[in-house]
């Protein structure tokens, strides 16, 4: 949603999740510290209450799924992590049979174990422990119970890094463009190709039958830590995520029998240089389709299609604001003020265009002064879809002068990153083949080397804290009636946009309720009409990065249309959307009961055509109760979630690599509101059921 325009959601099949429930406790796991290490490894316990609650339950990642103990003291459940691993945050999902007191303990041989966390005073519920340790197995033992009964956890999350690799686990998309095969396919516009070409439109599906396998050749052998699978309707509830040196002999990482379909994010431990999901039940009577398979390894070893984005050696970027010249620009239309500055200013949202009157044509260039004679050594170009199938990279002396230091004539657009020699003063991109009918154009243009007379770009924002620690929030604590506080959020007033029907009133809508919620209420006024309120942070609190998360109970009839995101706060200086940015971390209609959508918006993907996903609990109603909402936001991706669940990772390079910029490394600010009608929920009918309260429990920003 933004002020200048309320987005629509990228248009997606909706998986269904036939088999997932989910788990509300009053309290929310804070971001995990590292990567998780214990999802789907072996794990034992001193006892189980019965074979339905078995130790291996609370390691599954299923949230609807438990261990549980025999009804005695002392009780424990361990996990093998694989290998001896640095431990810096342990979460614990009690069920109501908790533990007063108990230790967390690790071990390197699974005998000797130490301590590194105790207490006496818990009180179940959602723990998130951060703690100092090392070990290959990590142990709670229980010395109290709370109740009569047993122990009981519905997840045991341990959270670190393997202490035989300094790399985490990159989120770049290993398989990317990367050679795929499969044991069948549906037909010919479905092919396994198009499961890892990073559009989310395209899809690989099989014929119906089991089993069925889609491969994938990360070109060397890699260590694996990761995968992604993001489903069609048809899905597999049985499969093996398996690694291989050869292709031809496999070993499995990772094994369900209860797949849940939608967008499953899943850690694993392997190495191979082929990797595969292998499926041997489908949930429906169609073969097994995949939107996307995505592969992540230790160290990053996914690869940008033009090579690596670091610059290598001491370069510097050299580009940054220095003086442009270029065959032609435009300035009118669809591209005012496209000036060839606008490649250089290091701004993702802004582009240099050739003129829409006399520069569709060949050759067209955009040239930079560095100011001085340099090294060149890398040149990164973002490419808008008007981009050059061919083109040289030159330098010069005197800007007269050229010498060719690149040249290709199989230009793919998007990103490219070009590690190239040369020297001189002056770099320019000279494009002989355009892509399409249009002219040239390029987000950035960025030069790295030595020498020149660099100007240095704005400084990055920080990265957040490992653990990220509180530093916003509002609990909505205040007496019945009373408004939001004034100090952290201003109401937006008006009408809503995108064929919205409600006016946004200056608080009348938006109350306390003495509860330890705030009410957004939509009403059908008795002259016809319809009011709401928005409200946000932008003159209290902008940001950059974090893990942000809000526990909210959506309204839910036909017609409306509730939601929790971000717009950059450059929009509010003139920035225009969608060139702010727009991060929309839930969005919910009241016709689609059971989905949430959480999407990002940019200038070269927004609107109907956003980059996202959606949430769904086959026939669920999430207006029915509450649930958290987050997103992880950092320099190199975002994490969206559902009740602790991760559900879609959009990654910086693959999103830079398929759609166009990132336009996320900047501040923004918070935005709720509950909104009638529009173009993506329609209006309401007959079936509508006025007033409609949104409630938010809180609202909380960790860095």
């Amino acid at each position: 949603m933004t002020n200048g325009r309320r987005s629509l959601i990228l248009a997606v099949v909706v998986a269904v999740l036939a088999s997932l429930a989910l788990a509300l406790n009053g309290n929310t796991p804070a971001k995990a510290a590292g990567t998780l290490l214990s999802q789907g490894k072996t794990a034992t316990s001193s006892s189980v209450e019965n074979a339905g609650t078995p130790a291996s339950a609370a390691v599954d990642g299923n949230a609807g799924t438990r261990w549980s103990s025999a009804a005695a003291d002392p009780q424990w459940i361990q996990v093998d992590l694989g290998a001896t691993s640095s431990i810096s945050q342990v979460t614990l999902n009690w069920e109501a049979a908790y533990a007063k007191a108990f230790q967390i303990q690790t071990s390197t041989d699974g005998t000797n174990w130490t301590s590194i966390y105790s207490t006496t005073t818990a009180t179940g519920g959602n723990q998130t422990l951060n703690v100092t340790g090392s070990g290959r197995y990590v142990r709670l033992t229980g010395t109290q119970r709370a109740t009569a009964y047993g122990y009981s956890l519905w997840e045991f999350q341990v959270y670190g890094g393997t202490g035989s690799s300094g790399a985490g686990c990159s989120t770049t998309n290993a398989a990317l463009n990367k050679p795929a095969t499969a044991s069948s396919t549906e037909n010919a516009g479905t092919p396994a190709t198009s499961a890892v070409d990073g559009n989310a439109g395209t899809r690989w599906s099989s014929a119906p039958g089991d089993p069925q396998w889609l491969r994938v050749d990360l070109g060397s052998s890699q260590s694996i830590c990761g995968v992604q699978l993001s489903w069609e309707a048809a899905y597999a509830t049985a499969y093996q995520i398996q690694s291989s040196t050869d292709g031809t002999n496999w070993t499995t990482l990772h094994n369900t029998t209860t797949g849940a379909g939608a967008t499953e994010l899943i850690t694993l431990t392997g190495t191979g240089r082929y990797i595969r999901v292998y499926t041997t039940a489908r949930a429906t009577q169609y073969g097994v389709s995949l939107w996307e398979f995505q592969v992540f390894t230790t160290g990053g070893g996914g690869t940008d299609p033009g090579g690596p984005t670091d610059p290598p050696g001491d370069s510097k970027l050299l580009s940054y604001n220095k003086p442009a010249t270029a065959s032609t620009y435009q300035d009118a239309n669809s591209c005012v003020g496209c000036t060839p500055a606008k490649a250089f200013d290091h701004d993702p949202a802004t582009r240099w265009a050739t003129s829409d009157s006399n520069g569709w044509v060949d050759p067209g260039w955009i040239s930079v002064d560095l100011g001085a004679t340099a090294h060149i050594t890398q040149v990164v170009l973002q490419w808008d879809p008007a981009y050059a199938t061919a083109f040289q990279i030159q330098t010069s002396a005197d800007g007269n002068n050229w010498t060719s230091i690149y040249s290709t004539t199989t230009g793919k657009g998007f990103k490219q990153t070009l590690n190239v020699d040369g020297n001189g003063r002056y770099v320019r991109m000279y494009g002989t083949a355009r892509s399409n009918g249009y002219g040239y154009s390029l987000w950035d243009f960025d030069v790295f080397g030595t020498g020149g007379n660099p100007t240095a770009p704005p400084a990055a924002p920080p990265a957040p804290n490992n653990p990220p620690k509180l530093v916003w929030s509002d609990e909505f604590n205040g007496a019945a009636g009373t408004k939001p506080d004034t100090g952290k959020w201003t109401q937006d007033t008006g009408r809503g946009q995108n064929g919205e029907l409600e006016t946004y009133t200056n608080g009348d809508n938006t109350n306390m309720d003495g509860a330890g919620n705030l009410v957004i209420e939509a009403r059908k006024e008795a002259d016809g009409s319809y009011t709401s309120g928005r409200i946000n942070t932008s003159d209290h609190f902008n940001f950059a990065y974090g893990h942000v998360e809000a526990r909210i109970k959506v309204s839910g009839t036909q017609g409306l249309w509730p939601a929790f995101w971000m717009l950059g706060s450059n929009f509010k200086s003139g920035t225009p959307w969608p060139n702010s940015g727009e991060i929309d971390i839930m969005e919910h209609v009241g016709k689609v009961a059971d989905s949430v959508y959480s999407t990002l918006h940019a200038p070269a993907y927004n609107g109907g055509g956003g980059y996202g996903s959606p949430y769904t609990v086959a026939g669920s109603d999430f207006a029915s109760a509450f649930h958290t909402y987050a997103v992880d936001w950092d320099a190199s991706h975002m994490t969206f979630s559902v009740d602790g669940k991760a559900f879609f990772t959009a990654d910086k390079a693959t999103v830079e690599a398929t759609r166009g910029p990132w336009v996320y490394d900047h501040p923004f600010y918070i935005i709720l509101n509950n909104a009638v009608g529009g173009d993506w929920p329609g209006n309401p009918d007959a079936s509508s059921v006025f007033p409609q309260k949104m409630l938010i429990d809180y609202v909380r920003v960790s860095q």
